[in-house]
């Protein structure tokens, strides 16, 4: 039985996104919005030094005060914990990851880090409270840079021999390397620094546990992007049995990797809420955000090419340094890995080499950050192509096609070990370059800098692909990842005819409920509409790995896809019984089964249903009702890819770079909603733009955050930015039946290689050949000036 042609297509639609209307008009409920009676409210002392010994700590006064039910150190609840704080990515088998409990108990080790937990009956008089605790420390020395941390001359923590949490090496062929290198025409040596970056999610961290009054069950509403995950790590960390456990993401006002992972403030709520029997809740504070939510990127990169006269590079090799921060979070010392398997980019490569060293440093962890690793592996590949191509004298889209992996390799083995599973690269560039009109936006670069205009044009390109879906679990588990990459979901057909979804995936702003019941509806022959999408409450959908890596669509939408398809299944044997003919008579056309050459003789899903629910005459062996439950766990990832490319004007007077036009085609594979993937695409971009023309987290010598609020942490707005022109190439994926791939991440991928490869290109003649991420007024000045003095 297969689909017929004259079924009309959902999928591929522009559709408005049904879950607008509720965010818009302030109907949907987010953590801190969920009204719980006699909820304790718990604030956190947190310690004001970035590396120090605990020597008191003094609550006698704050006890006193009003509201106040509880306050207790690290030492207070050191009996509650059945383990430290996760880390479910032990990279290498040595791996050094010290114990990090919820509240520090002997010494801190960044700014923020918390200490003492109080409880009270209001917000206000536990804010008040937590004031009058007075903590006396004993200052220490912070390590703050990375290259100084690899030394070991200071130690980020006393129980340590060394600030090296592990060093991972991907090196296929040492000997092809070196030979490469050897002989090669032109090499490119080059260091890139990926700044410490800091999530701003319209939703602050937000959760409340409310413990039921008998039977020791408790329900944990988290602002959260893993649901699951976040139940087994609760109970693993507790020692409260995850059959206890029911967590709920409600309305999660974006992630961008900063929820997906499990905090010292969730953990916390659930103890609390154990030892004093009452919901406890917890709401960040913008500025506390800043330091006690992870930071993402934090790398120095040293990367090498090798290449031949005519461009083509033979060899790649890349040494990494990577901030861990003070602790390992959830996957910290995984995200340079995501990274490490693609900083040959897009190019048909002979010989890699990847080191990462992972270094502990007295600041804010890092964790997964939108695209973790791969924007990092993008950004040195690209920034070294431009270089390449400068040392040539060439063109930097002609280096590129140079280089591409053909469209006729794909499956592509690469020398990394990733089988790439489609693309056609030259096609997206030539595409990127036609839409950006790029020999007229050379032609205007040189008559500006033939008329001596100081405002400066740039055109930068980039090229990218990343590894989504992160599947199969049996990779994975090569990788020592702690969990797999398969994904659940089970698909009902009520008795009334409306269809019920439970999807694992967890969204947070992606669209899932939209999407999903497009897939459904397309696969059914029925009207969106008549679909519900259950997600986020681990009591609803019991299984899931949730939404991370472009992962939910390729992974739990091609689940969603084959559960439907088992009830289409279980539909046409009941359909062949009612109607006494073989199941190979039967077709499926608009919502109704009908035998072949006879459309007047058909049976409607929705008569079916209704007979799978009242069970008075199915066939012998067919179960009552229509549902189908599936895991999918996929043969391989998907690789998304694009060509993006920046157009900068530079004012050499003042160092301002303005951001003129933003051209991105991307391959995403198959597009269930051309309208998401632009609003996805529109959303990477941005944060990729931010990283290269605005956002830095900046500490000062002793490790204090200076720009712990967003007046002097440069988030932009709309105003800052040009209308994206968006554009599009597709080669399905054959690792699922959809031929999706994944959207994310793309933009954030693309976007800040692009910008800085711009500015870059916008001084070059001057003499120029880098400019360090944020490319801020005054550090293009610099550059300009210096440029200037040395000619």
């Amino acid at each position: 039985m297969t689909d017929s042609p004259q079924q009309e297509r959902i999928i591929g639609e522009r559709r408005l996104r049904r879950e607008d209307p509720g965010l818009l008009s302030g109907e949907n409920r987010f953590s801190d919005d969920l009204v719980v009676p006699g909820a304790l409210h718990l604030v956190l002392v947190r310690s004001p030094h970035a590396h120090a010994k605990i020597l008191h700590v003094d609550a006698n006064a704050a006890r006193s005060m009003p509201g106040v039910v509880a306050i207790l150190t690290g030492q207070d609840l050191q009996s509650e914990w059945a383990a430290p704080m996760p880390c479910a990515w032990p990279v290498t088998p040595d791996m050094k990851n010290p114990a990090h409990y919820p509240l520090a108990t002997e010494y801190v080790h960044y700014a923020g880090e918390c200490v003492v937990a109080v409880v009270a009956r209001s917000q206000i008089e536990a804010v008040d409270a937590a004031g009058a605790v007075i903590v006396e420390y004993e200052e220490l020395t912070p390590v703050l840079d990375l290259e100084d941390a690899v030394t070991d001359a200071s130690l980020a923590h006393e129980e340590l021999d060394s600030n090296a949490s592990f060093v991972w090496s991907l090196d296929p062929n040492p000997e092809a390397v070196e030979a490469a290198f050897r002989e090669a025409a032109v090499t490119v040596s080059e260091r890139y620094v990926q700044q410490r970056l800091i999530p701003a999610a319209m939703e602050p961290r937000a959760m409340v546990v409310v413990p039921s009054p008998m039977g020791g069950d408790y329900t944990v509403y988290s602002a959260t992007q893993i649901p699951h995950v976040l139940r087994v790590m609760l109970a693993l960390t507790t020692g409260i049995p995850e059959t206890k456990l029911r967590v709920v993401a409600p309305s999660v006002g974006g992630g961008f990797g900063s929820k997906l992972d499990v905090y010292a403030e969730e953990l916390l709520c659930l103890v609390l809420a154990r030892r004093l029997r009452q919901p406890v809740r917890f709401t960040e504070e913008r500025g506390e955000g800043t330091m006690a939510t992870i930071h993402g990127r934090g790398q120095v990169q040293y990367m090498e090419l090798a290449a031949n006269a005519d461009g083509k590079v033979t060899a790649v090799r890349v040494k990494l340094l990577a901030d861990m921060g003070a602790y390992l979070q959830l996957v910290t010392p995984g995200v340079p890995l995501l990274g490490a398997f693609l900083y040959h980019g897009v190019y048909d490569i002979g010989a890699y080499s990847f080191t990462c060293t992972g270094l502990f440093t007295n600041k804010t962890p890092t964790d997964a950050y939108r695209g973790a690793g791969r924007p990092e592996a993008t950004y040195a590949i690209e920034r070294a192509m431009d270089t390449l191509a400068r040392k040539l004298a060439m063109d930097p889209a002609e280096i590129r096609r140079r280089n591409f992996i053909a469209a006729e390799k794909f499956p592509y083995e690469s020398v990394a070990g990733l089988v790439f599973d489609s693309g056609s690269y030259q096609e997206n560039l030539a595409k990127a370059l036609d839409r950006a009109g790029y020999a007229e936006l050379r032609a205007e670069q040189q008559r500006r800098r033939a008329a001596g205009d100081p405002r400066r044009l740039g055109i930068g390109v980039s090229c990218y692909v990343e590894m989504c879906g992160l599947a199969p679990s049996r990779v994975l588990a090569s990788l020592n990842y702690g969990a797999g990459g398969w994904e659940a979901a089970t698909v009902r057909i009520l008795p009334t005819s409306k269809v019920q979804v439970v999807t694992g995936t967890a969204p947070h702003g992606q669209g899932h409920e939209t999407s999903w019941s497009m897939i459904v509806a397309d696969k059914l022959g029925i009207s969106p509409d008549d679909v519900e999408v259950l997600h986020s409450d681990t009591a609803i959908a019991p299984h899931g790995m949730d939404t991370y890596g472009s992962r939910s669509l390729s992974v739990g939408g091609t689940a969603i896809y084959l559960a439907t398809e088992r009830v289409i299944e279980k539909a046409l044997k009941i359909a062949a019984h009612q109607m006494e003919v073989a199941e190979e008579d039967l077709e499926y056309v608009g919502a109704s089964f009908r035998v072949k050459g006879s459309p007047d003789q058909q049976l409607p899903l929705a008569a079916i249903a209704f007979e799978a629910f009242t069970a008075h005459n199915l066939p012998d062996g067919v179960e009552p009702n229509l549902e189908a439950s599936i895991s999918w766990d996929p043969p391989n990832f998907t690789f998304p890819n694009g060509t993006h490319i920046a157009v900068v004007e530079v004012d050499e007077e003042t160092g301002r770079v303005q951001l003129e036009r933003y051209i991105a085609v991307d391959d995403c594979g198959n597009q269930i909603n051309p309208m998401i993937v632009e609003g996805q695409v529109h959303g990477g971009i941005t944060q990729g733009v931010a990283q290269a023309l605005y956002e830095e987290a900046l500490y000062d010598a002793s490790g204090q955050l200076l720009n712990a609020s967003l007046a002097d942490y440069l988030v932009p707005s709309a105003a800052e930015l040009p209308s994206f022109e968006l554009g599009s190439t597709v080669t399905p994926s054959p690792t699922n039946p959809l031929g999706v791939k994944g959207v994310g991440e793309a933009g954030t991928i693309g976007s800040a290689p692009a910008v800085i490869n711009a500015v870059v290109d916008a001084l070059a003649d001057l003499g120029v050949t880098d400019c360090p991420m944020p490319a801020t007024p005054e550090r293009v000045y610099s550059l300009i000036q210096q440029a200037t003095a040395a000619r």
